[in-house]
């Protein structure tokens, strides 16, 4: 681990210290995260992501919700709801829709996981450096919390006019984006640190 922090804004060089449970060292030029504590290592990040996988493929693979009307029912999931928004000509809706709450937190489950698989080893992963490139840009676009109170509104005002159950996938949603938040508390910047590279030859 380097004894040097740089700010990645300003180029600010400080001393690296050691962080006490729940410190953040913040840049004294232009006040950015430097560092945070850290109470999670490599392993329970493994185990998170997977947790995380797990209740992706339940949140996309049930309901949302049950929308009943004269005795018919009908069973809304996610990429149901994309393919009418994109039937209805709202195409780039669809396309924000299945990009924030299907590929980019898939994307981002599956490269933590390639890197953390080779990190429990002690060794970077193939590619580590784009992989953690993407992970940067892709960080703020995992919008499933957004979702999940978009889901509680949509429930309060359909009731109006349907019976509205909710299924398992609106919990499954819930639990992700409760997930996703605890990731939101990890500084993914301590894998260039957790995970050296090896030395040249």
């Amino acid at each position: 681990m380097s004894d040097l922090l740089i700010c990645e804004h300003c180029d600010t060089v400080y001393r690296r210290r050691p962080l006490a449970r729940g410190e953040v060292a913040r840049c004294a030029r232009c006040n950015a995260v430097l560092e945070r504590h850290q109470r999670i290592g490599l392993d329970a990040m493994l185990a998170l992501v997977a947790t995380v996988m797990v209740v992706f493929v339940l949140a996309n693979a049930w309901p949302i919700m049950t929308l009943g009307l004269g005795g018919e029912q009908i069973h809304a999931r996610l990429w149901g709801v994309i393919i009418m928004m994109w039937k209805q000509h709202s195409q780039v809706v669809a396309v924000l829709a299945a990009a924030t709450l299907f590929f980019f937190p898939l994307c981002k489950m599956f490269a933590l996981g390639w890197l953390l698989i080779f990190g429990r080893s002690g060794r970077r992963a193939p590619g580590f450096v784009s992989v953690m490139v993407v992970l940067h840009y892709i960080g703020p676009w995992t919008m499933s919390e957004v979702f999940v109170l978009g889901v509680l509104v949509s429930i309060v005002k359909a009731q109006m006019y349907f019976d509205v159950m909710p299924n398992i996938g609106a919990f499954a949603y819930a639990a992700l984006a409760l997930l996703i938040t605890v990731f939101s508390s990890i500084d993914l910047r301590q894998l260039w640190d957790e995970i050296p590279a090896e030395p040249s030859p």
